[in-house]
């Protein structure tokens, strides 16, 4: 007997993928939010580098939900975390990150996901206010 997925089954598996690419995306911006932290130096860099860990720590409790609600819906998903780097300009970073995770808002049809998903957002436009009022 032949082993063949239904056209249902491939559409979930594929928003599954989108999903975890997603979710790994989200690490790795974390991740450059960090790395841009330890490098922060000159005017400003104090408040700077409250900023950024203030954020983080709340991205890394809205990420850790948003993984853990996914898995409780979809089960396992295979994250893959993409090699990260310092961004050179952080704003600029930050605004393309927020603009990419609007773009995936479909991926998450329930709505106390795209809840969790508006807090991560949110805690992004909270950063971004902070940081251009820094400069």
């Amino acid at each position: 007997m032949m082993n063949t997925k239904t056209l249902k089954e491939k559409k979930v598996a594929a928003v599954n993928t989108e999903i975890a690419t997603f979710i790994g995306e989200i690490f790795s911006f974390n991740s450059s939010l960090k790395l841009h932290h330890w490098h922060i130096t000159g005017e400003c860099s104090y408040s700077q580098h409250i900023a950024l860990d203030q954020a983080l720590e709340d991205l890394l409790d809205v990420t850790d939900r948003l993984v853990e609600t996914s898995y409780a819906i979809k089960g396992d998903l295979e994250i893959v975390i993409p090699k990260t780097k310092n961004p050179v300009d952080i704003i600029k970073h930050i605004e393309n990150f927020f603009a990419y995770s609007e773009s995936q808002r479909e991926l998450f049809t329930d709505a106390f996901t795209l809840a969790i998903i508006d807090d991560y957002q949110e805690a992004i436009q909270q950063l971004l206010y902070r940081l251009k009022r820094l400069q």
